[in-house]
C-alpha cells in the first residue's frame, strides 16, 4: 500500500483522525501535544498516526492535504486543520460545536 492509499484510507476509516507527530500518550511535539490534550479534553474518540514513523506518510499527508506542518485533524473524511486552527476553534467555543454537527460525541460539557 502507497503512502496516500495508506492516508486515504486513515481519513476514510476514522470519523476523527489525527496526523501528528508522537502518539496521544507520548506526543514527540508541542502541536501534536496541544491538539491531542484539545481532542482528550472534549472526550472525543479518535485515532492516531505518527508520522514520525513512516517518512512516506510524513510527507505524503502535506501533499494529501496541501498543508505544510503536522499536526492534521481530518474528521469524517474532512481536513479541518493544523494546531493554531483547531485550538482557535478551541478557544472559540466553535470545535465542538462542528464536531457535534458531524456526529461527533464529546464528554465535556465546559470548555
Amino acid at each position: 500500500m502507497t503512502a496516500q492509499e495508506t492516508i486515504q484510507k486513515a481519513v476514510t476509516s476514522n470519523d476523527v483522525m489525527l496526523f501528528m507527530k508522537g502518539t496521544p500518550v507520548f506526543p514527540q511535539c508541542g502541536f501534536s501535544s496541544t491538539v491531542a490534550q484539545i481532542l482528550n479534553y472534549l472526550g472525543v474518540e479518535y485515532n492516531s498516526i505518527n508520522v514520525l514513523e513512516d517518512q512516506e506518510v510524513r510527507q505524503g499527508i502535506k501533499d494529501f492535504s496541501n498543508w505544510p506542518t503536522i499536526p492534521q485533524l481530518y474528521v469524517k473524511g474532512e481536513f479541518v486543520g493544523g494546531c493554531d486552527i483547531i485550538k482557535d476553534m478551541f478557544e472559540q467555543g466553535e470545535l465542538r460545536e462542528y464536531l457535534e454537527e458531524k456526529g461527533i460525541a464529546t464528554a465535556n460539557a465546559e470548555q
